[in-house]
């Protein structure tokens, strides 16, 4: 570090006082012909003052730097588990956005990305479906059958059928590589809320404002089974992953869990004081977590709101 002739100056009256006030004055005289520079009341003490400073501010680096190497162990324990890397989530997206899709007339309702390919599906109220390229930003087709507001969208594991529910109370199932309408399930009597395939891609549930639940076979596009149970609109409705189990939510503002087998609920849970809209499962299958007793909601992963 490079000193300036005034900062040089303030040092050598500085080292001169402290030299006389500590006694010696043989070394306080040659400093003093030497350095060509006469004592000072103004740095009377400098010396000592500094001197001090310097120390606490080393024993404050000390403290801040125990608090780094703290905080470096604390995320990567994080790190281990799955969360933060190098103090930065890279799964979050951060601003500026890639792309900004417009294309539909209305409210966009529902998003899926498709499982295999680079692309997602966008449902609206416009009664369409949208296919985007979501690395180029292109549209790449507009899907339309439904005659009124698309509400939910669910691939098959494949991602070779795509089904979309509707307000016109109907579920299409899509051959997504020729975009072609292979099947309309009919039989619920009000809005289609919410569709999901099973994991073995031969059945598929649906959840309605009829308060019910059905399940259908993909092949025949039969409804086997009617889930009934909620007092309210059903709003959405998740499968396990082992497909041994279904999760629904109502705005009678209760969370039911279905045994798809009996087509019997397990499990009633009411705690909400509002409508619940969304629901959505941990990576643990159902058969690892705890069972609730009807009217509590105990489940360690599940989440609604």
């Amino acid at each position: 570090m490079v000193l300036t002739d005034k900062q040089k100056e303030d040092l050598h009256r500085a080292i001169l006082d402290y030299l006389k006030t500590a006694g010696f004055a043989d070394s306080a005289d040659s400093f003093e012909r030497e350095a060509k520079v006469s004592s000072s009341d103004g740095t009377r003490g400098q010396l000592e003052q500094k001197w001090t400073s310097v120390v606490r501010l080393q024993k404050k680096i000390m403290d801040l730097e125990e608090k780094i190497q703290q905080m470096q162990e604390d995320m990567g324990s994080v790190h281990k588990m799955g969360g933060l890397k190098n103090g930065v989530d890279a799964q979050l997206p951060r601003p500026p956005e890639a792309f900004a899709l417009s294309g539909h007339r209305d409210n966009i309702t529902a998003v899926k990305f498709h499982p295999v390919f680079s692309l997602a599906v966008s449902g609206s109220l416009d009664a369409t479906m949208k296919v985007w390229d979501y690395d180029s930003g292109q549209l790449e087709r507009t899907l339309k059958g439904h005659t009124n507001a698309v509400n939910g969208l669910s691939f098959d594991r494949t991602g070779n059928l795509l089904a979309s529910c509707s307000s016109d109370m109907t579920i299409k199932l899509w051959a997504f590589q020729s975009f072609e309408c292979k099947k309309t399930l009919q039989g619920h009597e009000h809005s289609v809320s919410d569709v999901v395939f099973m994991p073995s891609g031969d059945f598929l549930a649906s959840a309605s404002r009829d308060r019910t639940i059905r399940l259908w076979e993909v092949s025949t596009g039969f409804c086997v089974r009617t889930l009934k149970g909620h007092e309210e609109w059903v709003r959405s409705v998740i499968v396990s992953e082992d497909g041994s189990s279904l999760v629904s939510c109502s705005q009678d503002k209760t969370v039911r869990v279905w045994d798809v087998a009996r087509g019997e609920f397990m499990a009633v849970m009411r705690e909400h004081d509002h409508y619940v809209e969304c629901i959505a499962l941990s990576p643990a299958s159902l058969s690892q977590l705890e069972t609730p007793e009807v009217g509590h909601s105990s489940f360690p992963a599940l989440y609604c709101s």
